[in-house]
């Protein structure tokens, strides 16, 4: 299972999003965990990587199991471990290999074009702060078949 770890970034109003050329989405910087990372670990390189800048003290505040299925049968699954941050270091890169790095008004998230799915749980973890928990399926053509969330405010 493939296991993917991203960080939401808030300095004051604003929050620094990526967006990926694919489909000119907006989402939290991040990516995959290489073996024997800890998550944390993966959140740190892989903000880093993508941005330039070193996050301080990122907390856990979302995990997802995603999974995608075929008339029935799973064809792919994998875990995201959502943090966030409001400390850094650093200077942001001009450029990303990753796509368009850009800070974007907090109150403008629920506007930007994004998956319903990233839309609703950035849109959550921006305004709470409950560990935020959730189950995505999702067809091979990236269509939603079915989500739950919960957060421990839901008595998990």
């Amino acid at each position: 299972m493939q296991r993917i770890a991203n960080c939401i970034l808030t300095d004051k109003d604003q929050v620094l999003l990526l967006k990926k050329p694919r489909r000119g989405w907006w989402v939290a910087p991040g990516g995959k965990m290489e073996p024997s990372e800890t998550i944390l670990d993966t959140v740190c390189r892989e903000f880093e990587e993508e941005t330039g800048l070193i996050l301080q003290d990122p907390v856990l505040s979302g995990v997802f199991t995603m999974r995608m299925e075929n008339k029935g049968f799973l064809e792919k699954e994998w875990m995201m471990f959502t943090f966030r941050a409001n400390r850094y270091k650093g200077k942001r890169l001009e450029q990303s290999l990753e796509g368009e790095l850009c800070w974007k008004p907090v109150a403008s998230v629920p506007r930007l074009p994004t998956s319903g799915m990233d839309r609703k749980i950035l849109t959550h973890l921006l305004t709470s702060r409950d560990l935020f928990i959730g189950k995505i399926v999702y067809t091979p053509d990236e269509q939603l078949i079915d989500y739950t969330f919960s957060s421990n405010r839901d008595a998990l």
